[in-house]
């Protein structure tokens, strides 16, 4: 069992802050790794991050979008904690609307958050990780993608296009670092409808979008969506997230990990 543990390993997390990302931090350190909480939300990463504790969490400020901020990231990572193994790329957003009304800037946000800053913290992540880099031990890679990566969703067609893209970049990045002997694992993990802010604003659009009723009549159809019938939490994406991170992984790498209820088995 001493594989699951996460002593000596140092995790940074992307939209650490709250929700999915919150939750995996605190999953991970209790594992026994160190946490860098990695956001654009100041006042909340600052917080989740005191809660941890300053021996075992650091938060810095990171707008996935922006290059140099990874660097810097990665660097403020490393100078702290001495290594970086393990980058959970978790930020990411939705944009609800129907393909005809969908406009030009919402998509290309939405790929900009979503795909863009995966392949930069994958890019930054490798050239740290790889032997003779800043690290230069190694590591594992998690990128969040989502059930809807494998099935298309009306009113969701930017993001269910974004996650497609992460699913496959993930796979692409792990045939690489496999070949170049990097000692790198990319591995995607694929989350149902959760219960955080997210999955609340995606039952509200749905409503307004005029797929649904009302918000308690969304929450019904999308809980009997999944075969075990009901929405996930939060801690369900963590734990699959913890295993990836883990030595007990140490074979798995370019994996798509469904977590999601059974939804894309129905």
């Amino acid at each position: 069992m001493n594989e699951f543990r996460l002593d000596g390993k140092v995790a940074l997390i992307s939209g650490g802050a709250r929700g999915l990302g919150a939750a995996t931090a605190e999953t991970l350190a209790a594992g026994g790794a160190k946490i860098v909480i990695a956001d654009i939300l100041i006042k909340e990463g600052e917080e989740t991050a005191a809660k941890l504790g300053k021996d075992t969490a650091m938060f810095v400020r990171l707008d996935v979008t922006k290059e140099a901020e990874w660097e810097a990231a990665i660097a403020a990572t490393v100078k702290r904690f001495g290594s970086i193994d393990v980058v959970v790329n978790n930020a990411g957003i939705e944009t609800a609307a129907l393909f005809e009304n969908c406009t030009l800037e919402e998509f290309n946000l939405t790929m900009n958050v979503n795909v863009n800053g995966v392949f930069l913290g994958v890019k930054h992540a490798i050239r740290a990780m790889k032997p003779g880099g800043l690290s230069g031990r190694g590591g594992s890679i998690v990128n969040l993608s989502s059930a809807a990566g494998f099935k298309g969703t009306a009113g969701l067609g930017a993001y269910c296009t974004s996650k497609g893209a992460v699913r496959l970049l993930t796979k692409a990045a792990a045939v690489e670092c496999g070949r170049l002997n990097y000692g790198i694992r990319v591995n995607s993990i694929h989350p149902g409808l959760i219960k955080t802010e997210m999955g609340a604003k995606t039952l509200t659009d749905y409503v307004k979008l005029g797929f649904m009723a009302d918000e308690a009549t969304a929450e019904v159809a999308f809980a009997n969506a999944h075969l075990l019938g009901c929405l996930g939490r939060p801690q369900d994406i963590a734990n699959g997230i913890y295993y990836l991170t883990s030595d007990a992984a140490r074979w798995v790498t370019g994996i798509e990990l469904c977590v999601d209820g059974g939804y894309n088995a129905s």
